[in-house]
């Protein structure tokens, strides 16, 4: 593992560009088995993906005065993994992953014949902002059917009431212009699907989950309903991030934070079924998990 420092933040975002667009590159062969439609969506995966690199980053050196990463590539027979991670006094680790699959390792993954992953997840040291999970992945398979979908929400700790409805009003507002139901994504955020162990994640419920048997088809609809859902989490997550920096905490609030992390530990090893069989250790660990966990 390697860590990237520079005087500019500039030159990081170009860095960090330049990585994943050589991470996306390595599945070329897959590529070519992509119809021109395909194809589209593909180059809007990048390119999506690129933005919520600059976006987080950015964010994250800002509020850390720091643009200072640390960088896991960790290649596979299965998948070829990038990890991102940015730590400091504000954010105390934010990771971000960035996956390209080349073959299935278990059978719920079916048989994608191009398949791009991205998730972040932030611990902030403020207790008043619980941390975030946000995944989006999109799929095209051997049998012609396509998957676009993820998971976004945060697991609260002490957040206050308000900030938690802000979050759940402007997530409404894009559910009602796409015409999508919130109520199951909703549900599966809270309780999750079969095959999840015990000790699983405690969400607030404001975000979604776009997982299950039921996901998304590709198309311009669903590829812009679920980018645009991911966007707006992490600008307005972010925002209160700032907002919070220097909010007065008690140690009640200490507790829940200890609580939410614990919980999120507890998820990763016990419950989570991509970090229990897909995902390598080496990765999950680096990019999701908080700084401190304690008993």
């Amino acid at each position: 593992m390697k860590t990237i420092s520079n005087d500019k933040l500039v030159p990081l975002l170009a860095t960090l560009i330049y990585m994943s667009c050589a991470t996306s590159s390595i599945a070329t062969a897959a590529e070519q088995q992509l119809t021109p439609e395909q194809a589209a969506f593909a180059e809007r995966t990048y390119a999506f993906m690129d933005e919520m690199d600059a976006l987080y980053f950015g964010t994250l050196a800002k509020l850390n005065g720091t643009d200072e990463v640390e960088v896991l590539d960790f290649p596979t027979e299965y998948g070829d993994h990038n990890v991102n991670v940015s730590r400091g006094p504000v954010v105390q680790k934010a990771g971000r992953m960035r996956v390209v699959h080349k073959k299935p390792k278990m059978e719920f993954q079916g048989k994608p014949i191009w398949s791009r992953f991205l998730s972040v997840d932030a611990h902030p040291a403020s207790p008043k902002v619980g941390m975030l999970h946000a995944a989006f992945t999109i799929n095209f398979k051997e049998d012609g059917s396509s998957i676009v979908g993820g998971w976004v929400d945060v697991l609260p700790g002490a957040m206050p009431a308000g900030d938690l409805a802000r979050l759940k009003e402007a997530m409404d507002k894009i559910f009602k212009k796409y015409g999508v139901d919130p109520e199951p994504h909703r549900k599966m955020s809270c309780e999750g699907s079969p095959g999840e162990g015990e000790r699983r994640r405690e969400p607030a419920c404001v975000g979604g989950s776009f997982y299950g048997r039921d996901m998304m088809a590709v198309n311009t609809k669903n590829f812009d309903f679920m980018s645009e859902f991911y966007r707006e989490f992490l600008l307005i997550y972010l925002d209160l991030i700032e907002q919070h920096r220097d909010t007065r905490y008690t140690n009640e609030d200490l507790a829940k934070q200890d609580y939410m992390r614990r919980n999120w530990l507890e998820d990763r090893f016990f419950s989570d079924p991509y970090t229990g069989n897909v995902v390598p250790y080496e990765v999950w660990a680096l990019s999701t998990l908080p700084p401190v966990v304690k008993f």
